[in-house]
């Protein structure tokens, strides 16, 4: 069964984090050193969670940012004449008092240091230029072999990794993490934001944030609580969350129950309390990007429980965007998180848990779960939005994306985003007396039967966002490569029935609610 660490969190000692940031600084202690010194195979196999190969490449190399790694994320136990050599300024005992490494290690040169966190090199770019940070967190399975506690600390995973790409990186006034566990997603924020505030239930995850923030020489606000109760009141001009969202059988018997993304409530329901209160604090023009699972008992209506939650954001005046990025079956939902927590087959926990999560969903009818993004963004102004007979305060849209193309995700998101608030305040003749523009990444793809002149099939294809594929007719594709910003989108049309000898009013009719769907997904500008 999972435990907890034996020992406490870092400490923030100002002098001991000045001596071991220029310790790293001089070790070359950084993503790029590492994947040097690995050499493309064992890298590639460390990213896999396998350590065997860096191991092996690490095992006689002396340099320090080789001991480094094999003592902070490998688990190894290195000499402590080593560590004094490596880490000169701080020195193990300087190490032993931030919390680092085992304080029981002997003071005799020979004598094993064993690491009690990790601490990890990590490498990112974004607008501002080239971030090289150390993050701390607790030891993984690679190093301590066995499963991961309830209080476990999480370094930059996958789930991590994507919910930096997809937030956009606008300067902004007071951003809110929420969930922050060990503070990736605040240091990244502090990067454009005025303030930041990063919030957790777990103690230790917050103090963690903390010796990362003081590390790495960042000004982050720390507070502790559930969900958004230790910002009651406040609002925000962006709310980034990669929330406990994990579904757990909360019924099971203590001997098989674990998780360490555990968030407290039965099914998807923490995801959708929180999604339910988030607009409430945003700002005019803020939004919020979140990382979430659901539930889904009717394959055909994936969408339902998000939909469900979104409809009181929608009647705030909050537009809303649900892209589903995959699904997985109850059982490979159960193998991939119990897998996640160090736990493998040939464990005697494995079976019950499985067992545990399968039987949690059967009651519920669960058939696949669906894993993606949730974007919330609340329009600057809000004025009265023409729908379809009815007027409209916000938008909801949901939407299945399997693949990705090239381009800053985050940027395609956030523009998207406003597009579709712009849309909702534009009728039909509005759009039709603009002036939109084809995207420079867009494409056209026409299939002909061999020796045919007309094509059978007319494609637009994306290649920045989501490098979506869109069926069109002769009229849509000539209308869309003609949209360079000179004519109004009605005055394109009409060119382009008088060259193909179709009705005016017909082409626009068919063609706007295409035109209004590619100006969503990016595909034309307004």
């Amino acid at each position: 069964m999972s435990t907890d660490p034996p020992y406490g969190p870092p400490q923030v000692l100002p002098e001991e984090i000045a001596a071991l940031r220029a310790d790293l600084t001089a070790a070359s202690y950084l993503s790029a050193t590492i994947e040097h010194l690995l050499g493309p195979v064992a890298a590639a196999a460390l990213r896999r969670e396998n350590p065997v190969p860096a191991l092996r490449v690490l095992e006689a190399r002396e340099e320090p940012a080789a001991v480094l790694l094999r003592l902070f994320t490998l688990g190894a136990e290195v000499p402590r004449s080593r560590v004094e050599t490596v880490l000169p300024a701080l020195g193990v005992d300087g190490a032993m008092r931030l919390g680092l490494v085992d304080p029981s290690a002997s003071s005799e040169p020979d004598a094993p240091v064993r690491a009690l966190l990790d601490l990890a090199p990590y490498s990112a770019s974004d607008d501002i230029g080239q971030i090289d940070w150390w993050i701390a967190s607790d030891l993984s399975e690679l190093a301590t072999g066995g499963p991961l506690g309830p209080e476990h600390v999480l370094g930059v995973g996958g789930a991590s990794l994507t919910l930096a790409r997809i937030t956009p990186r606008a300067p902004v006034g007071r951003v809110l993490d929420l969930g922050c566990g060990g503070g990736i997603q605040a240091l990244h924020a502090s990067r454009h934001a005025e303030h930041v505030i990063a919030t957790d239930l777990s103690e230790r995850a917050l103090s963690v944030a903390a010796f990362n923030a003081a590390l790495n020489g960042i000004e982050i606000e720390l507070r502790q609580g559930s969900l958004l109760d230790p910002v009651a009141e406040e609002s925000f001009d962006l709310i980034v969350s990669n929330p406990p969202f994990v579904i757990t059988p909360r019924e099971a018997d203590e001997a098989t129950t674990w998780t360490y993304r555990d968030g407290g409530r039965a099914g998807d329901t923490l995801l959708a309390e929180l999604v339910r209160a988030l607009p409430a604090h945003l700002t005019a023009g803020g939004s919020a990007v979140m990382l979430g699972n659901w539930e889904i008992t009717d394959p055909a209506e994936w969408d339902a429980h998000p939909r469900a939650w979104l409809r009181d954001a929608a009647a705030d005046g909050v537009d809303a965007w649900v892209l589903q990025r995959e699904q997985e079956d109850p059982a490979q939902y159960a193998e991939t998180w119990v897998r996640d927590g160090g736990i493998t087959d040939r464990d005697p926990d494995w079976a019950p848990l499985v067992g545990a999560w399968l039987e949690d969903f059967e009651r519920r009818g669960v058939q696949q779960i669906g894993f993606g993004y949730v974007l919330l963004r609340r329009p600057e102004a809000a004025p009265d939005r023409p729908g379809s007979g009815r007027w409209t305060p916000g938008q909801l849209r949901t939407e299945q994306v399997l693949s990705t193309g090239t381009g800053t995700l985050s940027v395609h998101l956030a523009d998207s985003l406003r597009a579709m608030g712009t849309l909702a305040t534009l009728d039909d003749a509005a759009v039709a007396a603009s002036r939109p523009v084809r995207a420079e990444d867009v494409v056209e793809r026409r299939h002909l039967t061999p020796g045919q002149w007309d094509p059978m099939l007319i494609e637009l294809v994306q290649g920045a966002g989501f490098a979506r594929c869109v069926h069109a007719d002769q009229q849509l594709a000539a209308t869309v490569g003609a949209l360079d910003g000179t004519l109004t989108l009605g005055q394109v049309v009409a060119a382009v029935c008088a060259l193909t000898d179709t009705d005016e009013d017909e082409t626009l009719e068919r063609v706007l609610p295409a035109v209004r769907e590619l100006i969503r997904t990016g595909m034309v500008t307004l």
